[in-house]
């Protein structure tokens, strides 16, 4: 069958992978000018950065072993240290608590702990916001320190108006009762994904497989179309028709099946026929947290041990900082310099996300200073990479909605939705491959239950929490 995607990123490569295996005719078509979406490996004068880290780490067997199929002698074993700063010193992230209460002091600690006892004897009974979903977890002393600051940096709304959904996929099975335990290595043989210590890494960084996996896709026939837009998607019972831009011209693609990894938003608004209104609306109304990285190369061989640190501070503007050297040696061409990524979390109607280059370099540079990592003298060079609709946005409302659009593309038998932007869920990598490996399944009929991956039945509450809908599909 000849199948058309769109997006390049894990999701999409991972789906058109196993479908050339298979000898279907595939087409995918990437918006940006490289493949790995967000898991891309930036090269900036030999300097090589992530957009975020990506850590390669998955319970999927079938995940694994496409990744020893496509780079099987270039991985390597990193260990993970991560850590928070906060108030002007380094706490253990996942939590180690004999850090954090030494770290805050008695006075704080005393709190911490008389607040994480009052919320075991009452706790929220049913935790519908971020706030209550990681105070139940660790008390309100602990979230205001090392969750509320950051959480609300992140999304740039409060931490009681996002879902505990978002908490519930991003600290799943971890309390301070569980931290603890495994400070004392007590949690026995069963890991929490949250507290994995060590991780695999491709030596040039993620874009390392992505790339080489494009280039298997195209060995196999399959063809990979960069900075090709999808504009339109046409599409009835039977047939499917996508106009795309490429470059400075149109064309127009036929195919048997659509797998799209593109934003639920813009998936949805351009179907022609258009969905039911209402269903347009709930397309509609999903949000999206924009970023940007700035990369600074620094005359110093080694700054902290960390492979990243999320900055909890809030007189430093950055969110999260990567050190690229401690994710592998091999990201620096120059040992005797240090390669940080700084993120900022911001929307696209920001001021901020519109200033130029040299103002960004320029935040972070400050931020370094204050941080107190390096002198404004030691940093040799920089550059900065925007990256649009990074992060779906959790808001009370998006639930509902998206049970409206999945309700909707249930009807739609000849296109499947994948990916993090794809479903408007946050993946981790490997959930993005495990989606594209189900559309691969899917064709020529949906099988696998794509929308299953990622999720936590006891937050979701799939089976009591259907939404009664009315929706008139003929329209």
């Amino acid at each position: 069958m000849k199948i058309l995607i769109i997006g390049a990123g894990p999701a999409g490569l991972t789906a058109g992978y196993e479908l050339v295996k298979s000898g279907h005719q595939v087409i995918i078509l990437e918006k940006e000018g490289q493949v790995g979406g967000i898991s891309k490996t930036i090269n900036y004068h030999g300097y090589l950065f992530d957009l975020g880290g990506h850590r390669f780490f998955t319970k999927y067997e079938q995940v694994e072993k496409i990744w020893k199929e496509v780079l099987p002698n270039d991985f390597i074993k990193r260990p993970r240290l991560s850590r928070i700063y906060y108030n002007g010193k380094f706490f253990y992230y996942p939590l180690r608590p004999f850090n954090a209460l030494i770290n805050l002091g008695p006075v704080k600690a005393t709190k911490a702990v008389l607040s994480y006892l009052r919320v075991r004897i009452k706790p929220y009974p049913d935790p519908q916001t971020f706030d209550q979903w990681v105070t139940n977890k660790f008390g309100c002393q602990l979230y205001q320190t090392f969750f509320k600051t950051y959480t609300e940096k992140v999304w740039g709304i409060p931490c009681n108006q996002i879902s505990a959904d978002w908490a519930a996929q991003r600290i799943r099975g971890l309390s301070l009762s569980k931290a603890i335990l495994n400070a004392f290595g007590l949690t026995g043989k069963s890991k929490i994904r949250t507290l994995i210590e060590e991780f695999l890494y491709p030596r040039r960084g993620p874009g390392q497989f992505w790339e080489k996996m494009a280039e298997l896709i195209e060995r196999k026939g399959g063809q990979i179309i960069l900075q090709a837009e999808a504009i339109q998607i046409k599409h009835t019972g039977k047939s499917l028709m996508i106009t795309a831009k490429i470059k400075d011209r149109m064309e127009e693609f036929t195919a048997d099946r659509l797998i799209s990894s593109a934003p639920l938003k813009e998936t949805i608004l351009t179907l022609n026929p258009q969905p039911p209104e209402e269903v347009c609306k709930a397309a509609e109304s999903l949000k999206y947290r924009d970023f940007f990285t700035v990369c600074l190369i620094i005359n110093k061989p080694d700054l902290f041990p960390d492979n990243w640190v999320y900055i909890h501070s809030p007189e430093i503007i950055a969110g999260r900082m990567q050190n690229f050297k401690n994710w592998s040696p091999e990201m620096i061409p120059d040992q005797a310099h240090t390669s940080l990524g700084l993120e900022y979390f911001c929307f696209s109607s920001d001021p901020i996300w519109s200033l130029p280059e040299s103002n960004l370099i320029e935040t972070a540079i400050l931020d370094i200073e204050k941080l107190k990592l390096a002198e404004r003298n030691d940093i040799t060079d920089g550059t900065i990479v925007r990256v649009p609709k990074a992060y779906p946005v959790y808001d009370p409302n998006y639930k509902r909605q998206i049970e409206k659009i999945r309700f909707y593309l249930d009807q739609v038998p000849l296109i499947q939705v994948i990916g993090r932007n794809g479903l408007h869920r946050y993946n981790n990598q490997d959930h993005s491959m495990m989606m594209g490996l189900y559309a691969a399944w899917n064709i020529p009929e949906k099988k696998h239950p794509i929308w299953d991956i990622n999720v936590e039945e006891e937050y979701h509450e799939e089976k009591q929490d259907q939404i009664p809908l009315s929706i008139n599909l003929d329209k």
